[in-house]
């Protein structure tokens, strides 16, 4: 894995996140992966992932801090757009939203094999609810 990228390799994930390329989560995660460590699949990564497309259709991961050490990559994002439908069991005000997110990942052999984040979901609540 010596002239494996990491920070190149996320940068293309994160754009393929922002343009809602999900078909392309294959080159990224690996088809069995720790889920918040529980097992997954890739589809189960992109189902989460197109539900919050689903709900905030302008979703925008913005790249804040990477930190990167081995095999294990963290990361400070914040998170844009404007819900359009229930999300978190919570209907839109019509307001945008803004949230930051702490995300980890380990990366083998050049694809996500664990994948956790974290976000403050009663905040999140708050301002859907406008």
């Amino acid at each position: 894995m010596s002239d494996f990228n990491t920070r190149e390799f996320y940068d293309r994930y994160c754009e393929a996140l922002n343009a809602h390329e999900w078909d392309r989560m294959d080159e990224f995660v690996s088809e069995s992966i720790l889920s918040h460590g529980q097992p997954a699949t890739r589809a189960d990564v992109v189902a989460a992932l197109k539900g919050i497309a689903d709900a905030v259709p302008d979703i925008h991961w913005e790249i804040k801090e990477v930190v990167i050490h081995g095999e294990t990559l963290a990361c400070h994002s914040v998170n844009h757009g404007t819900p359009t439908k229930e999300w978190l069991g919570v209907a839109p005000a019509g307001a945008p939203i803004e949230i930051d997110e702490v995300a980890m990942y380990r990366i083998h052999d050049g694809k996500f094999v664990q994948m956790s984040n974290v976000h403050d979901v009663e905040a999140l609540k708050k301002q859907l609810a406008g």
